[in-house]
């Protein structure tokens, strides 16, 4: 018994020991794990490369386990689309943008189509006349009554024209309607002896069914006279708009102008201001050309007319002067007046003649006068021209047709100068060449001149002859 003191101390002692190397091999373990976890963090890293990345380590998401499924990504949807789509696309939204703009424009001039044309007719008149206030004044008069000596002499001339025309027609209407019935009887007789097999009672019932067609449309013959009526009312309205217009612009054209500029943002200022006076020119050239050449058609093929014994040859001549301003289908149109009433009046030979003298005048003006006087001031395409004017004339009839063409010359014009002063701007924002590229750029001499002598006396190379590459 007196030994079994001492063996459970030698026990207790063997298991403290036994506890204190558990111990020791449960801190060496935890200790290898951090070094191994140390060694693998990129902190740890960062540390040893000296790159400042130890910042992240905290943010540092570790890897998915294996067995976790791979999720493809979703392609951005714009990538999904094909580039030419979407090309479309971009174009089509911003067409879509344009038409609207158009079409709201289009609606607001139709609302105040009485405006726009004499407006417009005011500014072709004045394009006319400003040449002549601009004389006066150098001549010494002031601007106010040089511009009302102007106004004045170019109204009353009008005026006296459109009288002289309605006093000729009043004046042989009843022999131009003698002519005309003589003319019918004429054809009626020609087309009796003609191998087209035409018999009386067929021309009988043409002239019938022509007399009641008039018969059952009185009431839509009456609302067209009385719409005709407004027609003229609305025609001496626009021409009192005409007139005042177009005095205030020979009189204050260039401070309404420089009023229109203010409006105009900042930086499109510039281009706006140095395509307006070339606008104006091409518009003043355009309506100088064709009253000149105008006035020249009517000339002659009123002379070829008169000469023909053709009644009313002089209000002819005033509306084959009018038409000209309408481009190609004025010209058709009046020649074929003059055509029918030579026909209707004086026979086929005459009438065959007269067509004779319209084509040879419209000939001279379309390969000589017109070339010759507008020039390559107003240079349009023929097709631009035709479908101009049939745009013109399906929105707003005659008045329509008369300023197209003027306005697709001015647009070309403005758009041409605006291209110009974009790319010359563009160019003057642009770095200096430098390098080689300063070298080519470089004034250079003509082959075979002789070198320039330098303020030393000594002979320099041209720089064509220098090399290409430094």
């Amino acid at each position: 018994m007196s030994k079994l003191p001492g063996w459970l101390g030698q026990l207790g002692a063997e298991l403290t020991r036994m506890g204190e190397r558990l111990e020791e091999r449960r801190v060496e373990a935890d200790d290898e794990d951090d070094k191994a976890a140390h060694e693998a963090s990129p902190a740890s890293a960062g540390r040893e490369r000296g790159d400042g990345s130890a910042k992240g380590a905290a943010d540092h998401v570790p890897p998915p386990p294996d067995y976790a499924p791979s999720v493809a990504a979703r392609p951005d949807p714009v990538a999904a689309i094909p580039w030419g789509m979407r090309v479309a696309a971009e174009a089509g939204w911003r067409l879509l943008v344009l038409a609207g703009t158009l079409w709201v424009l289009m609606r607001v001039i139709s609302a105040v189509q009485l405006v726009v044309l004499a407006f417009v007719a005011a500014l072709l008149v004045t394009a006319m006349l400003q040449p002549t206030v601009a004389r006066l004044r150098r001549y010494g008069l002031p601007r106010g009554l040089a511009t009302a000596v102007t106004a004045v002499l170019g109204f009353v001339i009008m005026g006296l024209v459109g009288w002289f025309v309605v006093w000729q027609v009043m004046d042989n209407i009843d022999t131009l309607s003698d002519k005309v019935r003589t003319g019918i009887e004429d054809l009626k007789n020609w087309l009796l002896d003609s191998p087209f097999h035409v018999t009386d009672q067929q021309i009988n019932d043409v002239a019938k069914n022509l007399s009641d067609t008039v018969g059952t449309n009185t009431e839509a013959i009456t609302s067209a006279g009385l719409q005709g009526v407004t027609v003229m009312v609305e025609l001496l309205t626009g021409m009192l708009l005409a007139m005042f217009s177009t005095l205030f612009l020979l009189y204050d054209g260039k401070r309404i102008w420089q009023w229109v500029l203010k409006l105009v943002p900042a930086q499109a200022r510039p281009g706006v201001a140095g395509a307006g006076p070339r606008a104006w020119r091409t518009l003043t050239a355009y309506v100088r050309g064709t009253v000149i050449v105008a006035l020249i058609d009517a000339i002659f093929i009123g002379l070829g007319i008169y000469f023909l014994n053709v009644p009313m040859a002089v209000p002819l001549a005033v509306f084959i002067f009018l038409f000209a301003f309408i481009p190609l289908v004025g010209a058709v149109v009046s020649g074929a007046l003059a055509v029918v009433v030579a026909l209707v009046t004086e026979g086929v030979f005459t009438a065959l003649m007269v067509l004779v003298v319209v084509l040879a005048v419209q000939q001279i003006e379309g390969h000589i006068l017109q070339p010759f006087i507008l020039g390559r001031a107003v240079r349009v395409h023929p097709l631009a021209v035709v479908l101009s004017v049939a745009a013109g004339g399906m929105i707003a009839g005659i008045g329509g047709a008369v300023v197209a063409v003027p306005l697709v010359a001015v647009t070309n014009t403005v758009v041409g100068y605006l291209r110009s002063f974009g790319q010359e701007e563009s160019r003057r924002h642009s770095p200096p060449p430098h390098g080689s590229t300063a070298l080519d750029a470089a004034p250079t001499t003509a082959p075979g001149s002789p070198p320039e002598d330098s303020d030393d006396g000594s002979d320099r190379k041209p720089v064509a002859d220098a090399p290409k590459e430094l």
